[in-house]
């Protein structure tokens, strides 16, 4: 205390401290409060545009054009649809093959769509925004740089379904569309989707708790939301990547779907990965040799309908458990 004292007696240590407390008075009254960052853009650098609104939520969808994009082009396009069992889930998971198939000359476009953990949605809401989101990028082509005949459905999971249904399932139609303009793809390229939504095609029990779940989600109309039920002639071509060791989407929906798109006179084609289970092709995995392998596949099959020029510039790891 004695010390303190004769510190504080001290002239020099005395004023020091009178400007120590002064100038930390005025830095508390000075702080500012702490800025909130806005949410990262789900496909950072991409062009968000409103394809659709439902009440007071308007649905967007990110448009990712290439390097040398020109206005008038007439390019090829893909939509993507990310997964998340209808219930959640964010355009980011195709995020990186957006780019890729942007970087090859396509546009590409990753589609938000109402999910019922955030907009307490049904299966058929979803679908009806998958077809409103096709239909905005074809009746949009000329001012998106698209060829309106050259448009890819894709996605993943409940994506993959969805792509499917665009594709495949008549009905489910947003009245608010302009349903003069056909949400039928081109082509469809699908990673692990729900092609047969019975209890049968997932090979559970009838008190299975998940899939007593699923059917509130598809109020119904399970047979009507399933698209191996609706398999005809005259369907896209389409190609199918899945895990043979998929728990959650069992590897025979895949193949029954393209048995019963090969009978009815379609283009199908299916690639199963011996030890991978369901979303294994995430560009975000760990294990990202599925992520290269499968874009590899998508760009050849691409290329072989004429859509994309040239080898792909993907560079998939030696390491490979496949041919």
């Amino acid at each position: 205390m004695t010390n303190l004292r004769r510190l504080v007696q001290d002239p020099g240590v005395f004023a020091a401290i009178i400007c120590l407390l002064i100038g930390s008075t005025g830095l508390s009254q000075d702080k500012q409060p702490p800025t909130i960052a806005k949410p990262a853009a789900p496909v950072p650098d991409a062009e968000r545009l409103i394809y659709k609104t439902v009440g007071d939520v308007e649905l967007p969808l990110y448009v990712v054009k290439p390097n040398d994009w020109q206005a008038g082009d007439s390019r090829p396009a893909v939509v993507f649809y990310f997964g998340g069992g209808w219930r959640g889930g964010n355009p980011s998971q195709f995020e990186a093959q957006a780019k890729y198939f942007a970087s090859r000359g396509m546009v590409a476009v990753c589609v938000e769509y109402r999910v019922e953990s955030r907009h307490q949605v049904k299966v058929a809401d979803c679908v009806a925004d998958a077809k409103s989101a096709f239909r905005w990028v074809r009746g949009h082509a000329s001012e998106l740089g698209v060829d309106p005949d050259r448009i890819v459905a894709s996605g993943g999971s409940a994506g993959g379904h969805l792509a499917a249904a665009v594709g495949v399932l008549e009905g489910f139609d947003d009245p608010q569309d302009d349903l003069s303009i056909s949400c039928r793809p081109s082509a469809m390229v699908l990673f692990n989707p729900g092609l047969d939504l019975t209890r049968e095609g997932y090979n559970v029990s009838p008190d299975d708790e998940r899939y007593q779940s699923r059917l509130k989600q598809l109020d119904g109309k399970v047979l009507e939301l399933s698209p191996l039920e609706h398999v005809r002639p005259g369907l896209p071509p389409c190609l199918i990547f899945h895990g043979k060791q998929d728990t959650t989407v069992p590897f025979s929906q895949a193949t029954d779907f393209c048995a019963a798109m090969t009978k009815a006179g379609n283009q199908c084609e299916v690639v199963g990965y011996e030890d991978y289970k369901h979303g294994f092709f995430n560009s975000f995995r760990d294990d990202k040799w599925p992520y290269y392998d499968t874009v590899r596949r998508m760009d050849e099959f691409l290329a072989g309908m004429g859509y994309l020029e040239g080898s792909p510039t993907i560079e998939v790891p030696d390491e490979s458990p496949m041919p």
